[in-house]
């Protein structure tokens, strides 16, 4: 996987409406996935990150620099 994939913010939760987790990063639009588990949640959207990432390049597309930050982090600062 690429080092950039490790960067971005990840949120992962269960919904109970598609039976499934699901994962997505706020600062790749439509970048998600879904898995029974939150492991393969995870495992799939880092694949997803990677390809987002590849597709974008290879289509003279701008890659966003990771900047989504939950206040979470920032009240822990």
């Amino acid at each position: 996987m690429a080092s950039a994939t490790h960067k971005y913010h990840i949120n992962l939760f269960y919904s109970a409406e598609d039976k499934a987790y699901i994962a997505d990063v706020p600062d790749l639009k439509f970048c998600s996935a879904h898995g029974p588990t939150p492991e393969k949640a995870l495992r799939e959207v880092l694949i997803a990150i990677d390809a987002w990432i590849a597709t974008a390049k290879k289509h003279g597309k701008r890659v966003p620099k990771p900047k989504y930050r939950p206040m979470i982090y920032a009240a822990a600062s």
